[in-house]
């Protein structure tokens, strides 16, 4: 059982650290940006250092109070915020932004969990490398949020997950005690590996204060082309042919349907598809090349073969960075315009790739025996990431299918989990999916993670509700 974080608690913990550490919370901490939850906490700590952070573990544990974690607050499935039950104490890292060290040669870099994502971005670029994690919110969102949910982006395809860009973490566990795995060594099989433990917790293991990461050079070329195709089995097969001509070197593969850009020119007039009328089915390519290779003629060569092999119909190849990046800005552009549209269900979701056209063929009729929707598909193909989103018809509000939500989402992840596929993809479970992890997860893996959470945080003091329900 948790108690509150009440004033006596408060100013018992305020005594220990120094002033200004804790504060009330405002607006911008308790809520999640689709607005769907406003959160409780009784203070709002931000630490400067993990010695500070494991001053507030462990008093938290004496006192048996919960503590949410608060990264860059951008996450969709309400990892970040606890609406009801005891008052948490909510915990931000915004303040622990330090650089604690760069090597080039290794193409590492050791940061502290607040940095904004951006900026790490920045300081791999100083180092003349590169830092491949890129997501729509990476002005914001902080590195020790992305590596608690694992966060995928655009180019997982190449890259990989946030797990597969970390080498090694700092952490300050339930019963405060600081794990220093922050480590850049390539090879360590020295036992278990809590660096992938914690990582994709979400929070509920720990709270991760500083990582070692992985960079890359950064390609000699970039060339970034928006393809028309006759349909995502076409979509498929043109990532298969674009990965054996220029093999490791296709950096992001995006699958958009027509809605997609319906709802643009709805929502977001002043941007325009480079296609009149607009295609059903676009793909987003982005090639990054090593030296010796052309840009602009590797991905017309790609283009034209596709062309032969009935894969694409029409094109528009970037010929400057400006471009490119417009083309980019229209694919990021889809989730703002989805939101101003107001979705009736998103689903993040994954598949085998070659489910990816049967699931796409299979959705619509399923739900099409609960109502009438708009579905915006779209995502990363070439990870098997789809966004799958549910709207109403144009004419009538999200409001009328509100007693829908629930069979809508059901439908859509029965479908997913038929064919082999995770009703949590890149976002994480956070409180959204806490019964849809009880419905899909094999019984021995749940009851493995209710395992490690007991042996770990016995109390329950992290992250509350999330992930693991009560």
């Amino acid at each position: 059982m948790l108690n509150p974080c009440d004033p006596g608690f408060v100013a018992s913990l305020a005594a220990r650290l120094p002033e200004g550490t804790l504060a009330a919370p405002d607006a911008a901490h308790l809520t999640e940006p689709r607005g769907r939850w406003h959160g409780i906490a009784g203070t709002l700590a931000k630490p400067r250092s993990t010695a500070e952070v494991a001053t507030i573990v462990r008093a938290c544990g004496a006192a048996r109070v919960g503590i949410v974690p608060w990264g860059g607050g951008t996450g969709l499935v309400g990892g970040q915020v606890m609406t009801d039950g005891p008052a948490p104490l909510l915990l931000s890292l915004e303040r622990m932004t330090a650089l604690r060290g760069a090597w080039a040669d290794e193409n590492a870099l050791v940061v502290e969990a607040g940095m904004i994502l951006a900026d790490v971005q920045a300081e791999a670029a100083k180092l003349g490398r590169l830092f491949p994690l890129t997501l729509a919110s990476e002005g914001s969102a902080r590195i020790g949020g992305n590596l608690a949910t694992n966060a995928g982006g655009v180019h997982v395809l190449r890259y990989g997950n946030a797990r597969d860009l970390c080498l090694g973490l700092e952490a300050v566990l339930p019963d405060g005690s600081v794990w220093d795995g922050l480590t850049r060594l390539r090879k360590d099989n020295a036992g278990y590996d809590l660096r992938h433990l914690m990582i994709g917790s979400e929070g509920t293991l720990g709270v991760i204060t500083a990582a070692s990461l992985r960079l890359f050079p950064i390609p000699a070329s970039r060339v970034v082309a928006m393809l028309a195709v006759p349909s995502p089995d076409a979509a498929l097969r043109l990532l298969s042919l674009a990965s054996t001509r220029v093999p490791g070197m296709v950096s992001g593969f995006e699958l958009m349907h027509r809605t997609g850009f319906d709802f643009l020119a709805e929502t977001l007039p002043d941007l325009h598809a480079p296609f009149d009328p607009v295609p059903d089915w676009l793909v987003l390519v982005e090639l990054g090349l090593a030296a010796g290779i052309e840009a602009e003629p590797t991905m017309a060569a790609l283009y034209d073969q596709a062309s032969d092999a009935g894969l694409v119909s029409d094109g528009v190849i970037a010929t400057s960075d400006a471009q490119a990046a417009a083309l980019w800005h229209l694919r990021e552009a889809i989730p703002e315009a989805n939101r101003r549209i107001g979705a009736v269900s998103s689903h993040d979701i994954s598949l085998p790739l070659s489910a990816v056209p049967d699931f796409i063929r299979t959705a619509p009729a399923a739900l099409a025996r609960i109502d009438r929707f708009r579905i915006n598909c779209f995502g990363h193909l070439g990870d098997g990431n789809l966004h799958y989103n549910v709207f109403p018809e144009k004419g009538r509000s999200r409001a009328e299918h509100d007693a829908q939500r629930d069979a809508v989402k059901t439908c859509i992840h029965d479908i997913v989990h038929d064919m082999g596929g995770s009703v949590a993809a890149e976002h994480g479970v956070g409180r959204l999916k806490t019964a849809d992890l009880v419905r899909y997860a094999d019984p021995a893996k749940l009851a493995a993670m209710r395992a490690i959470k007991q042996a770990l945080d016995p109390h329950g003091i992290m992250n509350p509700g999330a992930v693991l329900a009560h």
